[in-house]
């Protein structure tokens, strides 16, 4: 039974006491303590989103990022399985990869040439007769990762024990599938990123895209330098069907475009925003039929939900959101652009036309992201002042219910994603 966060004892409670149903206490973002705690039992024991199929097309690709705060490398080996490796030469230490992304037929490390394998077998060692009797090559490859993958999503753990990806994922799986029709009928691919960080704790930007309530607040500029269909469309503070369901494991999705919720729902009615008309005119000269251009062209703006899987990515309407925690008061944010992967005389204007979006919205120069940043900041620095006072996450509790499926269900303004992460940031932080 989770104690009662007051004045006298939130400095003395262990972390997972410093989560209650409707509010959480300040100390989750300003402790290192608690910080340090996160690293070791949510995210070397969570599945942690690492990459998509895309980013490593053929054997020899790779991929360079991070699991928590540990580097790793992504790579599909030579017999095209996907192998997830500490960036870490087995010898003294250093790093073997510092290239985001590429294709190699191996990796050696810079200091002594030790040299690895794609699949993370330690291949050479100069000048071996030093090793003589001292060094059995068959357990010095590069650390592996458990690697799994759900609907071209690849995540790793360092827990050899976790549970299948696919049950930790739950019920969020068919979300994911929802998401990816936005390739209108084709594969959907990267097509770039860019990072940034932030002056805040990691879960602050957890939070936010499960945040319906701020967005016409903090992203009124936005909504003024768009068309009016668009501001109409995210127009959701008022609709009823616009809600957000707990998922289960920290999972949750908010549904800010109902009517978008899953691509091949299209009764034909649906008029094409005048916006795309010259893309049209393009697709249509491409051969494409009408059917097909309804596919790519109501697919513009994306789903029209935001699927938070915890704890390290969301899939955000039309692009994905990864954030890593660098410490207590920093994050990286790495936004990742997605486009349909087809015919180059096809596919290329849409997604010129989405990356053009996706520059305005979330570019560093956009009219979203910028906004949200300052929020983050604010945050930070506003729970220094009071650190007793708790971070409240009550909104719509009084409301919720159960959808048809079992799932905690509010409005999409009220915050029953933020209470899904925190549920179950308390049930890791609690096992240790």
């Amino acid at each position: 039974m989770t104690a009662e966060i007051t004045a006298s004892n939130v400095h003395a409670l262990p972390p997972a006491e410093l989560v209650a149903p409707d509010r959480v206490a300040a100390r989750l973002y300003t402790d290192p303590g608690i910080f340090e705690l996160e690293m070791t039992r949510i995210f070397e024991r969570s599945w942690v989103w690492v990459a998509h199929d895309s980013e490593l097309p053929e054997p020899g690709t790779f991929k360079s990022t991070h699991v928590g705060r540990q580097p790793v490398i992504v790579t599909r080996d030579r017999r095209g399985e996907v192998r997830t490796m500490l960036n870490r030469c087995r010898h003294r230490g250093a790093s073997v990869c510092e290239r985001k992304s590429g294709r190699a037929n191996g990796f050696t490390c810079p200091y002594h040439a030790w040299s690895y394998g794609l699949d993370g077998s330690l291949r050479g060692v100069p000048y071996p007769d030093g090793y003589t009797g001292v060094l059995d090559r068959g357990g010095m490859g590069l650390r592996r990762l458990r690697t799994e993958s759900c609907g071209g999503m690849i995540f790793a753990t360092f827990d050899d024990d976790a549970e299948p990806l696919a049950e930790f994922l739950g019920d969020a799986r068919p979300w994911i599938d929802r998401f990816f029709k936005q390739g209108g009928g084709y594969p959907v691919k990267v097509l770039g990123t860019h990072r940034f960080r932030y002056r805040g704790n990691w879960k602050i930007q957890l939070e936010n895209t499960t945040d319906g309530y701020h967005f016409p607040i903090v992203h009124r500029s936005w909504m003024a330098s768009v068309d009016a269909e668009t501001a109409n469309m995210m127009s959701f503070m008022t609709d009823p069907e616009a809600v957000t369901h707990d998922l289960g494991h920290g999972h949750s999705v908010m549904r800010m475009v109902p009517e978008h919720s899953d691509l091949d729902v299209d009764d034909g009615t649906e008029k094409l925003q005048d916006r795309f008309r010259s893309l049209v005119s393009r697709l249509e000269s491409a051969g494409v039929d009408e059917a097909g251009i309804r596919r790519l062209v109501r697919a513009m703006h994306g789903t029209g939900f935001n699927l938070n899987l915890f704890p390290n990515v969301s899939m955000s309407i039309s692009f994905f959101r990864v954030l890593r925690p660098i410490s207590v008061g920093e994050t990286e944010i790495e936004h990742v652009a997605i486009g349909p992967d087809g015919p180059p005389e096809i596919t290329g204007p849409v997604n010129r036309e989405r990356l053009r979006a996706h520059e305005h919205f979330q570019g560093p120069f956009g009219f979203g992201t910028p906004d949200d940043a300052e929020g983050w900041d604010r945050v930070q620095r506003g729970t220094t002042a009071a650190p007793d006072m708790p971070i409240m996450v009550n909104r719509g509790l009084g409301r919720e219910t159960s959808s048809p499926e079992g799932w905690p269900t509010s409005h999409v303004t009220d915050e029953t994603g933020m209470r899904a992460a925190y549920a179950q940031w308390k049930a890791m932080m609690a096992d240790g």
